[in-house]
């Protein structure tokens, strides 16, 4: 598996990140370990997870796999935000909160240090100065080496860094956005802010639930039992949508290749994308994951997929886009 820069900083991560978001639910300790050693058997050595994925059993889970491995050979990501108990100050990203998440996720991981430490989503409620300059002690202290962010606006994000760089604070310099082919807003301003910025980027959901892995096809009825993405089937069953199903399952037989993989490949080929993050609940589909390495989509096939999930843009980038072309 190839490795990449993470934005324009010196850490080198795997091609495509490993997200556990499923570990102790969808994916049970057994089958965890096991998809676990399947990823760092091919190479990958990135792996995303937070505190809040089934309240702190996501890391836990990792962080058993952990022992005994070296730990230097691994990138540890994990995130603050979202509730991690009933308490007032259980969840946000005030100061005595992010102080006593980071110590927690430290325990449950069993480690000194965390790699990537991500903010969940933007706090409304927090001023950012606070915020900052607490993550800004925690990668003096060690116990940090590099902050991202996760659900954030362009603003959000640009004066996140304004703020840093003006104080003389660490900054983010990693974004965890949706991004894939039903998904291309963050195309408009946060893929060129990122890489005007030299900000990483980890698109989560490469395959929108499940909806660009073969599994949904035009002319079903209803969605797969069971699936994951079944709950946005009146949202998403539409023209558009199977627009680029067909699209991706034309290329799948062109290929030889899974419709999974051919869509977490054109994600891999997008410019300013540092590492999809691919979940799996089974060692079948993290293989099938893990093929999306090793081989490209060649211009035209590119064209294809750009053109059967281009939407029309809405102000103001309808009238951006077309001065920009002159």
């Amino acid at each position: 598996m190839e490795q990449r820069r993470l934005g324009s900083t010196g850490l080198r991560v795997s091609e495509l990140c490993f997200g556990a978001m499923m570990f102790g639910g969808g994916a049970d300790e057994r089958v965890a370990h096991a998809m676990l050693d399947a990823f760092t058997e091919a190479g990958g050595t990135f792996i995303d997870t937070a505190d809040a994925y089934g309240n702190g059993v996501s890391e836990e889970v990792l962080g058993r796999w952990l022992k005994g491995r070296v730990r230097d050979d691994l990138v540890i990501a994990t995130k603050v935000f979202l509730p991690t108990g009933e308490a007032p100050n259980a969840r946000g990203l005030g100061r005595k909160h992010v102080l006593a998440a980071v110590d927690a996720s430290l325990r449950r991981l069993g480690t000194d240090h965390v790699d990537l430490y991500q903010t969940h989503v933007w706090d409304a409620h927090t001023p950012i100065e606070e915020t900052l300059s607490t993550l800004d002690t925690l990668v003096r202290a060690g116990k940090v080496r590099y902050l991202g962010v996760s659900n954030h606006s362009p603003a959000q994000l640009q004066k996140a860094r304004d703020v840093a760089h003006a104080r003389g604070w660490e900054p983010y310099v990693c974004l965890q956005p949706i991004y894939n082919l039903l998904a291309r807003e963050a195309e408009w301003e946060l893929l060129p802010l990122c890489r005007a910025e030299g900000v990483g980027v980890i698109p989560y959901s490469p395959l929108h639930a499940g909806w660009l892995s073969g599994k949904y096809r035009r002319g079903m009825a209803a969605p797969p039992q069971g699936a994951r993405g079944g709950g946005q089937w009146d949202e998403r069953a539409t023209e558009a949508t199977w627009r680029v199903v067909d699209a991706v399952l034309a290329l799948a037989e062109e290929t030889g290749h899974t419709p999974a993989q051919v869509s977490l490949r054109w994600l891999l080929q997008r410019p300013g994308v540092t590492a999809p993050i691919v979940g799996a609940r089974s060692v079948e589909q993290l293989t099938d994951n893990l093929g999306a390495v090793g081989w490209t989509l060649d211009a035209d096939q590119l064209r294809r997929l750009d053109g059967a999930s281009a939407r029309p843009l809405p102000p103001p980038y309808d009238v951006l886009a077309h001065f920009a072309q002159g």
